[in-house]
């Protein structure tokens, strides 16, 4: 039996900490440094996610088998490669692999050696120098931080005007720190999002059942861009004819050109893209699972993760894949036959400036088709449960339609109640 630890404390390592705890292979889960919610699938280890000696040395002193890191700074910072050469097993990409996400500079010119389809773009250090060819494009066009921004550094700019006030927010009022030294302009892409996530040992990958995410915070997708409101699995705009386009056209790109640059890819690849009328086009790479479309994917494997994590961090999941027939793109496999949809319930004021420490009740039990994953949540001084981030909590329906799984995880949001509790109301607008 095993001991895993998760690195990280938001919905996504709750999913992660919650699907991995059903393994049999596991007896202990840790989650370091978790959340109020994630004592209920394991321990929380009070170690922050960026702090990477304080994990390496808990890991080494605790005996842990597994560590799966969840968000993109540690795995930025190398703290895969500190496993790597401590001889641990780790799921997560080395800093190398994972600029795919933190330098959007880098992954926009890796797209372009690879031949992978991407808007076309501009990179820029210096804010005049961004401005004064941005006044001489057409809008819309799309601004983005270059570094890691929490979800938070992109821009959709309808007006040049908005343009000007997006590098203006990132380069001159730093609003994103060291992660706005450098900024992207590209080409508005238009179409229909969808997130795909590929499992990889850096040669052979499958595809995990296909979702989409709700970035805007309004409904309708209007509002300011943030780390996600909502997302729901499998996304049937993604069909088998795309999937397959996506494989040859960016997945397998992806993974061959990491591999000449001497750094492969192990892990988990996020696709973000735009199925427009010219063919899916990448949006963005993560270099990680993704929040909230984890909590959405998760329960709808019928298979067990960990098993899928041990054959990917040791290279084995081609012969795993030849021994039970399954090609990269066969996700149904891997798959219930059941709709996930997951809604956020984020705090206000997300994703600007909000209060913390407002007291959480009347949260539901888990059941067989109903579960809610904590994200910015904790226990103060009394142990009880109060607001600790934006997005606060992201529930789960998992049922047999779309639409049923839809009213669960409404029926479920109704119910929670916390000061300013703000959510989505159209999760799924697209599909319906």
């Amino acid at each position: 039996m095993m001991k895993v630890l998760v690195v990280g404390g938001g919905g996504r390592e709750h999913a992660l900490a919650w699907k991995i705890k059903s393994s049999q292979h596991v007896s202990w889960v840790g989650i370091a440094p978790g959340n109020g919610g994630t004592t209920h699938v394991g321990e929380n280890v009070n170690i922050a996610a960026d702090d990477l000696d304080g994990i390496v040395n808990y890991v080494q002193a605790n005996g842990v088998n597994l560590t799966v890191i969840g968000p993109e700074a540690p795995l930025a910072a190398g703290l895969a490669d500190r496993f790597t050469s401590e001889q641990h097993l780790v799921f997560g990409p080395s800093a190398a692999a994972a600029r795919i996400e933190s330098d959007k500079r880098f992954a926009k010119d890796f797209m372009q050696l690879a031949g992978i389809p991407t808007a076309a773009y501009r990179t820029f250090n210096d804010h005049r120098t961004a401005k004064a060819w941005i006044e001489r494009r057409d809008a819309p066009m799309v601004v983005k931080a270059s570094g890691l921004a929490a979800g938070k550094g992109v821009f959709v700019c309808m007006t040049r005007q908005e343009a000007l006030d997006a590098v203006k927010k990132i380069m001159e009022d730093k609003a994103f720190g060291a992660a706005g030294s450098d900024i992207i302009v590209e080409d508005a892409l238009k179409g229909k999002e969808i997130s795909l996530q590929v499992m990889t040992d850096g040669v052979d990958y499958l595809v995990l059942p296909p979702a989409q995410d709700h970035k805007r915070l309004g409904e309708g997708d209007t509002g300011p861009n943030t780390g996600g409101m909502g997302a729901y699995a499998p996304a049937e705009l993604m069909t088998d004819t795309l999937i397959e386009s996506c494989a040859k056209s960016i997945i397998e790109p992806t993974l061959r050109t990491f591999r000449e640059m001497g750094t492969p890819y192990k892990g988990l690849l996020y696709v973000g893209l735009m199925i427009t009328d010219n063919g899916p086009q990448v949006l963005e790479f993560n270099c990680r699972f993704g929040d909230p479309e984890t909590q959405a994917v998760l329960p709808l494997l019928g298979v067990d993760l960990v098993d899928l994590m041990l054959v990917t961090v040791t290279g084995k999941l081609g012969p795993m894949m030849q021994a039970l027939k399954l090609k990269s793109t066969d996700w149904r496999m891997l798959s219930r036959d059941n709709y996930a949809a997951t809604v956020i319930l984020a705090a206000a004021g997300y994703p600007g400036s909000y209060k913390k420490g407002i007291p959480i009740t009347n949260i539901p039990t888990d059941q067989n088709n109903m579960v809610v994953f904590h994200a910015g949540t904790k226990k103060d001084q009394s142990q009880n449960l109060v607001t600790s981030g934006g997005r606060v909590l992201a529930v789960t329906g998992l049922a047999n339609t779309l639409k049923e799984a839809l009213y669960l995880s409404y029926e479920a949001s109704e119910q929670i109640e916390f000061d300013g509790r703000y959510f989505r109301k159209d999760i799924g607008h697209q599909a319906q």
